[in-house]
């Protein structure tokens, strides 16, 4: 990872954990249709990413298919969450309470493929992954409330950040071939 790379993160970071502190500190009902078109912003800019990249590299790729299938989904994901402004919030937590099970998921199944072939970095994958089904938890337990969707939302955006700033410092491992 160069330089430009490591900044950019840590400062991408730092806004995270920004607008975290912003919508726990924010009255819920403003909040609420803030963090839904963040996230559908979010996702928007991912997914035109995705397909951005499938169109001018990843077509040439192995598998650079799968690039595309992924942009076009997150997309997707992005609309459907747009339109989620109107609807009752117990929808958003279960909403929520789908994508962090599921990240939670993929990111433990990550670490555990991680462990068999690297030593190292599989520990933080893992303890990511552990975090999201905790919050897919809360979103279970406390479903009623109707705050529960911001501080959620804000507790793994705050982590999130955090993590991305750790990997900023983090040594990246480069093999030789001789």
């Amino acid at each position: 990872m160069t330089l430009v790379q490591r900044i950019t993160r840590v400062l991408i970071g730092l806004g995270m954990l920004a607008v975290a502190v912003m919508f726990l500190s924010m009255p819920a009902n403003e909040a609420y249709t803030i963090v839904i078109y963040v996230l559908a912003t979010g996702l928007t800019i991912r997914g035109i990413k995705d397909i951005t990249f499938y169109f001018t590299m990843a077509r040439h790729m192995v598998g650079g298919k799968l690039i595309l299938f992924q942009g076009v989904i997150i997309l997707d994901f992005a609309f459907f969450t747009a339109s989620l402004s109107d609807v009752p919030k117990i929808y958003i937590l279960m909403y929520l309470l789908a994508i962090h099970a599921f990240s939670g998921v993929v990111e433990i199944l990550r670490a555990m493929e991680a462990r068999k072939t690297v030593d190292g970095p599989w520990k933080l994958k893992f303890s990511h992954g552990v975090i999201n089904i905790a919050l897919a938890l809360s979103c279970l337990v406390f479903i009623r409330h109707s705050k529960t969707a911001l501080i959620i939302y804000s507790i793994g955006l705050a982590y999130s950040a955090a993590i991305r700033i750790l990997s900023a410092f983090r040594r990246t491992a480069f093999i030789v071939i001789e």
